[in-house]
């Protein structure tokens, strides 16, 4: 009976490592482009609802799950164990650890920062924000935890956590947050971080510059004001300056350039409507507040993007990529200065998944995550 036990179990075990081969040798996928053609190469599988992804200095993958762990992906593409030492958090709706990044003195710190959905203190409380704390990574641990921001108020809502963490060429950490979907309208006063922009040194504190720092009941963290749910923000390499992704509802998703002190228009003026139609606040202009660069009416649920840089794309040189959620596709974004003058829409019908990320890679090659139970990691190299 026990051999017999073993020897399917050892059947099992080869069957599955057959299968692991296969997909591991699985040809890559070779599409045309606009700016010529691309290979995809699925790097890493296994994984749930990947949020936010960082490479490390050897080439490992740094990676959360909304479900609330993060792992290290190698190079090959092995998963590793969840890494130890994360806070509490709140993994319920589009809550739990969402963002990651390097600090900039990562190779001395070995700290990283990471945002997510903080549950307040007591069991039975469905309060919650998003949170961003920074921990030193040591092997597969976290270790000396430090809280640096939470934002205000805790609300009792699973959605809209915003969350994209970049670093300003001058050291300080811009955040992104929602509006809690149940608050817009907070999105519009100073006395909350909903549907905000916020700007935190390195340790937690405000910098000093803050456009609101000396404006009588304003938080000194905010930078910028009425926005919806910002999931995606990059610095341009060229300007220097924030850009933020924006979703709107039911149209209207925004790309915006976010400067200090701006008001965005969110909930006053949109390019969206209601889910099933009705028309939100004043129209789509109103003086005193900023028009996007660019739009998406439907929206396509824009999540993470980036300004290629790389060596390996020399026709996307300071393209936007763009990754979509409900539209599952690659959006790259041509610029002229700061006028988007071009979009083309890739990898729909190739792989069909919720894009969550777009991350550029040490190699200069581009790496996609995918927002999905089961969720892969792609590599998009010249063909």
């Amino acid at each position: 009976m026990k051999r017999t036990t073993l020897t399917l179990a050892l059947c099992l075990f080869a069957f599955q490592a057959e299968v692991y081969a296969e997909v591991t040798r699985a040809a890559p996928l070779n599409v045309k482009t606009e700016a010529g053609n691309i290979q995809i190469k699925t790097i890493a599988e296994g994984l749930e609802n990947i949020w936010g992804m960082a490479f490390l200095p050897d080439g490992n993958m740094l990676v959360t799950e909304r479900a609330g762990r993060m792992r290290i992906v190698s190079t090959t593409g092995k998963v590793g164990e969840p890494l130890t030492g994360l806070p509490p958090m709140y993994a319920k709706g589009q809550g739990g650890l969402l963002d990651v990044v390097l600090a900039p003195d990562f190779a001395t710190s070995q700290k990283i920062y990471f945002s997510y959905a903080e549950p307040a203190e007591g069991e039975a409380s469905e309060l919650n924000s998003t949170a961003v704390s920074f921990a030193v990574l040591n092997g597969n641990k976290l270790e000396n935890l430090t809280h640096v921001f939470s934002q205000q108020p805790k609300i009792n809502s699973g959605h809209h956590f915003g969350s994209r963490l970049v670093w300003a060429p001058d050291g300080t950490l811009f955040i992104t947050l929602g509006d809690r979907y149940s608050e817009k309208d907070k999105a519009q006063t100073l006395d909350n971080h909903l549907g905000k922009v916020v700007r935190i040194n390195a340790d937690g504190s405000v910098p000093q510059n803050n456009p609101f720092v000396n404006t009588a009941g304003a938080l000194p963290e905010i930078w910028s004001i009425g926005h919806r749910n910002m999931q995606g923000a990059a610095i341009n390499p060229t300007s220097k300056v924030l850009w933020t992704g924006e979703h709107g509802p039911q149209g209207g998703d925004e790309l915006n350039i976010d400067q200090a002190a701006k008001n965005y228009g969110w909930p006053v003026i949109t390019y969206g409507e209601n889910y099933g139609g009705g028309k939100i606040g004043e129209g789509t202009h109103k003086a005193g507040m900023e028009q996007p660069v660019y739009k998406w009416v439907p929206s396509i649920a824009t999540a993470g993007f980036i300004f290629y840089t790389g060596d390996k794309f020399p026709q996307w040189q300071n393209n936007i990529l763009l990754a979509s959620l409900k539209e599952k596709t690659l959006v790259r974004l041509v610029l002229d200065g700061d006028k988007i003058i071009k979009e083309e829409r890739l990898l729909k019908t190739e792989l069909g998944q919720r894009l969550r990320t777009v991350v550029q890679g040490p190699d200069g090659l581009i790496y996609l995550v995918t927002d999905e139970a089961k969720s892969k990691i792609y590599q998009i190299s010249p063909q």
